[in-house]
């Protein structure tokens, strides 16, 4: 899941809505509310062109007789625009999902496919979103992507009355007009869990693809699993690895570093993740090993200061990490991150 609500509805401007794939020259395909972008041939990887809110963005592995998508995205809307988008760059049937994790932006899409077609995840996303630990609409990392939108329409509002350049101001408004658009959304949620699941690993050999689903222990949350194209060597790693720095308000970590290893002794090339860009190597995940090492010691140490969990995560310091990881701004990090190094130390899990 991305850092905070406002990142949720970043938007990337765009001119049209529809362009066949023989028109881009090779360039990403923009179908409805998604952009496509050919990792190899029938590997692309699907992230929101600006006009829905999609949450996550998804994988598709075109085979033989149908596609495979990893995470059917945030709302059972945004799914039913990923199917019809896909249009643009195959004619296969969507035949599988699989949930990178529980998380509501990646797996809230899901009652648009099962029970027709296998949804696959580990054994504790269905258990998370069957409700055996809560419900998840009712959890700060759901709610916190609900709540504060009408206070941020309310904004967006102010800012539209005021601004002057006609560009900006329809920018604004299509950013309104998508936030307006996902409060009405997610009232058809029905949460929907896997209704196949995995241990450790799920080998699936489609035509000559092998696809390779693992679980290589818990890190961003305890239900994250990757997709691993042995012959492509790409891996799919949903929130376990962003190109950015991800969530952390339900993670593990000290073992997110440990299972972060075993992800690099994956032989891949390429790392589609669950936000951010495509990008290539180790070296962006050895600096997020570092980063979050980082993390854990200095919230550590404002916690036997007697220090509250909200002032440590004021007074973290990880800029030196910023070129690796642009959205570092300053001096902080999310609250959500420094609570849960607080829970975790205070009660185990």
């Amino acid at each position: 899941m991305r850092v905070g609500i406002a990142a949720l509805f970043v938007l990337i401007i765009t001119g049209w809505l529809w362009h066949d794939a023989r028109a881009q020259s090779g360039g990403p395909v923009v179908s409805g509310a998604h952009r496509f972008e050919k990792v190899v041939d029938g590997i692309y990887y699907a992230t929101a062109s600006g006009t829905m809110t999609v949450g996550s963005n998804s994988p598709v592995i075109v085979n033989d007789d149908e596609a495979m998508v990893v995470d059917s995205e945030i709302t059972p809307a945004a799914a039913r625009a990923l199917v019809a988008d896909l249009k643009a760059v195959t004619n296969k049937p969507v035949g599988y999902i699989v949930d990178s994790h529980y998380h509501y932006d990646h797996a809230f899409g899901n009652q648009v496919f099962a029970p027709a077609i296998p949804v696959i995840g580990h054994d504790n996303t269905r258990r998370r979103l069957l409700g055996e630990f809560g419900n998840v609409m009712e959890q700060y990392t759901y709610l916190n992507s609900v709540q504060p939108v009408p206070a941020r329409l309310e904004s967006l509002k102010q800012r539209i009355a005021e601004e002057k350049d006609p560009q900006q101001k329809a920018s604004l408004e299509r950013q309104a007009a998508n936030s307006r658009a996902y409060l009405e959304q997610v009232k058809e949620t029905r949460v929907t869990p896997p209704n196949l699941t995995i241990d450790k690993k799920m080998t699936l050999f489609r035509g000559g693809r092998e696809i390779q689903i693992l679980y290589l222990g818990r890190g961003h949350t305890d239900t994250d699993v990757v997709v691993l194209l042995p012959k492509e060597r790409i891996v799919c790693t949903g929130d376990l690895m962003e190109s950015q720095i991800s969530y952390m308000g339900d993670s593990f970590p000290e073992e997110w570093i440990a299972t972060l290893d075993r992800l690099k002794a994956l032989k891949f090339d390429t790392v589609m993740p669950g936000h951010g860009v495509v990008f290539k190597g180790t070296a962006k995940i050895d600096a997020f090993q570092k980063y979050l090492r980082d993390v854990i010691n200095q919230v550590n140490a404002s916690r036997k200061q007697g220090l509250s969990a909200e002032e440590a995560a004021k007074r973290v310091d990880v800029t030196a990490y910023s070129g690796e990881f642009p959205q570092i701004r300053g001096v902080g990090i999310d609250a959500a991150a420094a609570r849960r190094i607080y829970q975790l130390a205070e009660r185990p899990e």
